[in-house]
């Protein structure tokens, strides 16, 4: 079984944007290319898990979606770091239009998408993360039964009354949570 850290994507790999899909928008967090060389090094692979209610609104398409987490991958992939695979849910059962406006399995909080990535790659629930800046990340890794953290970054800091209730570990980016991880890994050895 592999262990695995499943991402949300804006927010937490990139600089929360309203509805990003262009490339030309798209900047990462402080700290991610580093912490996910950090969390490779560890022995985790990577899976990105992301709301996208733009398409469901039809303010971009899966299409424009796709290309730029291609782009995305791309990028990472020239730093060593390979995402196994982008899964994401385009519906909102309120906003959508058309196909789109549906109650689902896959929208965060649902665990839909976590579940789907846990069975095509064979993850371990109990020694892997899902990491995001929203409550709906949290709660999706805890329907899950995977670990949640919040980082502090995109809207995490809006939500960190709530997790702490909730006893749900937080840290200012993704690098911050990556050097912890190898601090205790290391004293555990």
């Amino acid at each position: 079984m592999n262990k695995a850290i499943i991402l949300d994507r804006d927010g937490t790999i990139n600089i929360e944007k309203d509805y990003l899909h262009k490339i030309e928008d798209f900047e990462f967090e402080e700290g991610v290319v580093e912490g996910l060389k950090i969390l490779a090094d560890l022995g985790y692979i990577f899976v990105v898990v992301t709301n996208q209610s733009g398409i469901a609104r039809g303010y971009y398409t899966e299409e424009d979606l796709e290309i730029l987490n291609n782009y995305i991958g791309e990028i990472l992939e020239k730093e060593g770091i390979k995402i196994k695979k982008f899964y994401f849910c385009p519906h909102h059962p309120e906003k959508g239009v058309g196909k789109y406006k549906v109650e689902c399995n896959c929208r965060k909080p649902n665990p839909g998408m976590l579940e789907e990535a846990i069975k095509e790659f064979d993850i371990d629930r109990e020694k892997s993360f899902m990491i995001g800046d929203n409550i709906s990340d949290i709660e999706a890794g805890i329907n899950a039964n995977v670990t949640p953290i919040l980082l502090e970054t995109g809207h995490g800091m809006e939500h960190l009354t709530k997790i702490k209730r909730m006893k749900v570990k937080n840290y200012r980016n993704l690098l911050d949570f990556a050097n912890f991880l190898k601090e205790n890994l290391v004293k555990n050895i």
